[in-house]
């Protein structure tokens, strides 16, 4: 099949190129972002494959079903950039990636919590400039924390493991109870016990109208003074001018994001030689407890070929008219469980 494939970077294309010598699809990769302009780029492509953070409206979809488009492959988890019911209505399939790295998602978020709480981001700078003074480094125990784990499906689980290996107690909150988090001792509760009674909150859960703005200000009123806050999910799950308030109250003592609700015109760019204009984000960067990585938590060499591994499944499972046990469709959001599956 032919495939286009937007949003590509230097490891995009050695890990998809790798994967795909057993099948032999044909290539043609773009480093633009897909959007209504470059949908014209994918002319005559039977396949277009995209990533998180193109743009899948129906006015895109139109163009690239009139130009023969008849597939649409995500190679990530998240899908809320795409319009699914248009894609049905025109008559092109999606497929996604639902799961390629749990643990190295799982592992980004411990990384930014023993970050956070010990400060070894502020700590490695002052070293660096000879400044071994221990004041305004002070951490606490992880031992007997307790940590409230919002979303419980694969990542979820996989970091609730290995906190309770630091000895942590886990709260948690899913539509659906998983039995293996549980087996851990994990306690599933309410949200707003979830809130009062966790020490960090870790959020695991897909983007869908239900978790838009879960962290709010309401949230944040009954949250635990001190809270860390974790989110390697999505964006839009915290409402970053709530969160802001909250830093700047004391109520949230810790912030550790790998993901941001306008990420889009800033993560997986360089640009350290430009003025970045989203004064919010700026203003995130201004505090000495919050810690940002941009989007990088699924970025593991395990993860990058998993992902080009079951692309090339998924396009050769369709364009042989066999089942796609990864294929999504429109569907009400309440068929959706809150865990990131």
């Amino acid at each position: 099949m032919k495939v286009a494939v937007f949003s590509t970077k230097a490891y995009d294309r050695q890990f998809l190129s790798a994967a795909n010598s057993p099948t032999q699809h044909e290539l043609v990769f773009f480093e633009p972002r897909l959007n209504r302009d470059t949908a014209i780029l994918a002319a005559e492509f039977g396949a277009v494959c995209v990533f998180v953070h193109d743009q899948v409206d129906a006015p895109t979809l139109e163009i690239l079903a009139s130009r023969g488009t008849r597939l649409l492959v995500l190679r990530c988890a998240g899908f809320n950039n795409v319009d699914l019911q248009a894609a049905a209505d025109l008559g092109i399939t999606v497929v996604r990636v639902p799961a390629y790295s749990p643990y190295g998602v799982a592992e980004h978020a411990v990384g930014l919590i023993l970050s956070l709480n010990r400060k070894i981001h502020r700590a490695y700078n002052r070293v660096r400039e000879g400044n071994f003074s221990l004041d305004g480094l002070l951490g606490f125990n992880l031992h007997e924390r307790t940590v409230g784990i919002i979303g419980t499906g694969k990542i979820g689980l996989i970091l609730g493991q290995i906190m309770k290996g630091f000895g942590c107690n886990l709260l948690a909150y899913d539509v659906y109870h998983n039995p293996e988090l549980e087996a851990l001792g994990g306690k599933y509760v309410e949200l707003p016990e979830l809130f009062a009674n966790s020490d960090i909150i870790s959020l695991h859960c897909p983007l869908i109208p239900e978790t838009h703005h879960l962290i709010n200000t309401e949230a944040i009123e009954q949250i635990k003074p001190g809270v860390m806050l974790i989110n390697t999910s999505r964006g839009a799950l915290i409402d970053t001018q709530a969160v802001i308030e909250g830093l700047k109250s004391g109520k949230i003592g810790y912030l550790g994001v790998d993901v941001y609700e306008q990420e889009s015109e800033l993560f997986f760019e360089d640009l350290s030689g430009e003025i970045i204009q989203d004064d919010i984000f700026q203003r995130l960067t201004t505090f000495n407890n919050v810690l940002i990585t941009g989007h990088q938590a699924f970025f593991t060499a395990e993860a990058l070929h998993n992902i080009a591994e079951t692309t090339f499944a998924n396009i050769t499972d369709i364009e042989q008219g066999r089942p796609c046990a990864n294929e999504i469709r429109a569907q009400p959001s309440d068929a959706i469980t809150v865990g990131d599956r």
